[in-house]
């Protein structure tokens, strides 16, 4: 999935979601899978209940973590593309 800077995310209706320690427990709802999400993709997930820009998620890790712009672009896109294909997030533009 080739994602442009201003392709909106956010999370799918089909989809429930629960904070345990600051990690994700994901069910979605259509298939019945459940999937977990560590610290950083927690983050991720939290800010995407709101509709946001590839770029706006870029711009917000990159003044939260301490890593470089190519990296955190890079894992990003390839996070929303795992969520993507699972059907927990739609994608927009």
């Amino acid at each position: 999935m080739d994602l442009s800077e201003k392709a909106t995310v956010v999370v799918s209706k089909d989809q429930v979601s629960s904070d345990f320690g600051g990690e994700a427990a994901i069910l979605n709802l259509r298939n019945g899978m459940h999937y977990g999400l560590d610290s950083v993709g927690t983050r991720v997930w939290d800010l995407i209940h709101q509709p946001r820009t590839l770029a706006e998620l870029r711009d917000i890790l990159a003044g939260e973590y301490d890593v470089d712009a190519p990296r955190l672009e890079s894992d990003l896109r390839n996070l929303l593309s795992q969520l993507a294909d699972k059907e927990l997030v739609e994608i927009a533009g």
